[in-house]
């Protein structure tokens, strides 16, 4: 891995680049009826959601999902592919086979109608990238313009970055965030490349987690005051300060 350092990116330092928000994965529409319904509020800041109906798409369309998708969908108004829905392929660290991260990918887009896809647990290392590559060449193949999001959740071997529209190269708790460096080779690359999802963190330490986003060079965040536990997932559900976070951003700036 690239020596750990902090970023130098003239993007970042100036805060010339703007946030928006990349929803990990809320919990079912059943269950999160108002963390879905907030996504398609005027004025979201968002970048990008993912559907996760079980552990990826599911054995069979699930109605609340294709409703909750198709009502995110509507949001984006007229034109053009709707990057915005992501469906999530689990890859857990490289042990799924490509046959079946290409059959879920399939499914989500007959299903679902997303505009890409959120591979979660991606391998980092050097040896992994040519597998990774051949799965996103061959998702890339099922329709135009979608957008492809490595979740790494560490900073990978550089050559990820030329294969994927954005990298997640935080994923976890405020307390590691709050001290965490970036890797030197991010400083060439533009804000919109990389995403941080921090979860813990207090309504407090809000602006102070804001400021080290920018400074480091990310242009997609997810900010939770939820706790992540064995039993908890901390994504699942809409942050306590929904309000306030969206505000900070600024106004919206889906796609």
């Amino acid at each position: 891995m690239s020596h750990l350092t902090t970023p130098m990116s003239p993007a970042a330092a100036t805060g010339a680049a703007r946030l928006g928000l990349g929803t990990p994965g809320y919990a079912h529409p059943l269950l999160a009826p108002v963390e879905w319904a907030e996504l398609t509020r005027p004025g979201t800041p968002l970048h990008w959601a993912v559907l996760n109906v079980t552990d990826g798409p599911g054995g069979r369309p699930d109605p609340h999902c294709a409703e909750a998708a198709a009502r995110l969908r509507g949001a984006g108004g007229a034109g053009g592919t709707d990057r915005r829905l992501l469906g999530r392929l689990a890859m857990r660290d490289g042990a799924r086979s490509f046959g079946e991260l290409i059959s879920d990918a399939h499914r989500f887009r007959d299903w679902y109608g997303v505009g890409g896809f959120y591979l979660a647990d991606t391998p980092a290392d050097r040896a992994d990238l040519p597998a990774v590559r051949r799965v996103v060449d061959t998702l890339r193949g099922l329709g135009d313009g979608l957008r492809i999001v490595l979740d790494h959740g560490t900073h990978p071997y550089e050559g990820y970055a030329e294969t994927a529209d954005q990298l997640v190269t935080f994923s976890g708790s405020w307390a590691d965030y709050r001290w965490s460096l970036v890797a030197e080779w991010t400083a060439e690359y533009p804000p919109e490349l990389f995403c941080h999802l921090v979860h813990g963190v207090p309504r407090t330490h809000l602006e102070e987690a804001l400021r080290i986003a920018r400074w480091q060079g990310a242009g997609t965040i997810w900010f939770t005051d939820r706790r992540g536990t064995p039993d908890r997932d901390p994504w699942a559900s809409m942050p306590g300060y929904w309000d306030e976070i969206v505000s900070r951003i600024g106004p919206g700036v889906s796609e």
